[in-house]
């Protein structure tokens, strides 16, 4: 896979990120402020991993951000976390009836966030093009491009540009 500089330089930051927020959870386990930058930070990194390591990571960065629901249900920046996090792993799963499970999951967190913070434009955004992530996930798989962005050789920066393509709509 290769790298840009800017790419490069994310990678780094968000890896050290993530050993801060690994090493403040040892002493502040209760921390939801903190499990979230551990969750975001691996949402990020998962960018950068092939196919199943991405999921992999997903799959923590959620685990942080429920724990972190846990200590703080009403956590509006977690919850949009946790929604991002599904929307990203339901890309990553080829098959569209298993990943509308997670778009359902992202729906509903989504949703929560904008009950939480209901003038957040980027928690509104996410909820409104969630609806249309079926159909955009038909069309990224049949044309294979999950595969060319997750450790298929093109850039992370590529990769990259899958995940937060919703948002830029």
């Amino acid at each position: 896979m290769e790298f840009s500089q800017d790419d490069f330089d994310r990678l780094l930051m968000f890896e050290h990120t993530r050993k801060s927020a690994e090493a403040t959870y040892a002493n502040y386990p209760l921390d939801a402020d903190n499990l979230t930058k551990w969750g975001g930070a691996l949402i990020e990194l998962s960018q950068f991993q092939s196919l199943p390591d991405a999921k992999k990571m997903l799959n923590d960065a959620i685990s942080k951000f429920e724990e972190a629901l846990v200590i703080n249900p009403a956590k509006a920046d977690t919850l949009w976390y946790i929604g991002n996090a599904n929307t990203s792993y339901a890309f990553l799963t080829p098959d569209l009836s298993e990943a509308k499970g997670y778009f359902d999951k992202a729906s509903n967190y989504f949703q929560q966030a904008v009950d939480e913070e209901p003038s957040n434009d980027l928690y509104r955004k996410s909820l409104e093009v969630t609806a249309k992530a079926p159909e955009l996930h038909m069309e990224i798989h049949k044309h294979g491009i999950t595969q060319q962005t997750m450790g298929g050789g093109s850039s992370a920066s590529s990769n990259a540009k899958v995940h937060h393509f919703l948002l830029m709509e």
